[in-house]
C-alpha cells in the first residue's frame, strides 16, 4: 500500500519541488536584476558627471578661443594702422613714385628725407622693377 501512496504522491512532490526551485530561481533573478539596476544607475551618474565636466571644459575653451580671436583682430587692426602711419614707409613710397617720375638720387634725398644709400637703393630697385616688367 505504501507503494501506491508513493506513486500517487510523487507527481505532487515533483510539482512542489519544481515550484520551489522556480521560486528560488525567481528570487535569484530578482536580486541580480536589482544589482544590475544599481550598476546602471551608478554608470549613468558617472556618465552625467563626465558629460558635465566635458561640456564645462568645452565652453571654457570656446570662450578662450573667442577671446583670442578678438585680441587677434585688435592686434591686426593696430598693426595695419601702424603700417599705414609709418613715416619711413611713406618716404619710401614717395621716393619710388618720384623715381618713376624721373627724380635723381639728390632729389630723393631732399624731398623724402632719406639718406644717400637709401635713395640709391630705392632708385636701383625701381629701375630693376621697370626692366623686369
Amino acid at each position: 500500500m505504501m507503494t501506491t501512496d508513493w506513486t500517487t504522491l510523487a507527481p505532487w512532490a515533483l510539482t512542489v519541488l519544481a515550484l520551489v526551485l522556480l521560486g528560488v530561481q525567481g528570487l535569484m533573478n530578482a536580486r541580480r536584476i536589482a544589482r544590475l539596476r544599481q550598476q546602471l544607475r551608478d554608470n549613468s551618474e558617472n556618465l552625467v558627471r563626465e558629460l558635465h565636466a566635458t561640456s564645462s571644459g568645452s565652453i571654457g575653451v570656446g570662450n578662450r578661443v573667442i577671446a583670442c580671436e578678438r585680441q587677434l583682430h585688435e592686434l591686426r587692426a593696430q598693426f595695419d594702422e601702424m603700417r599705414q602711419n609709418d613715416p619711413l614707409r611713406v618716404s619710401y613710397d614717395e621716393a619710388s613714385r618720384l623715381v618713376d617720375l624721373g627724380a635723381d638720387v639728390d632729389d630723393l634725398m631732399n624731398t623724402c628725407g632719406i639718406s644717400r644709400p637709401e635713395a640709391e637703393l630705392v632708385s636701383a630697385l625701381r629701375r630693376r622693377q621697370k626692366r623686369a616688367a
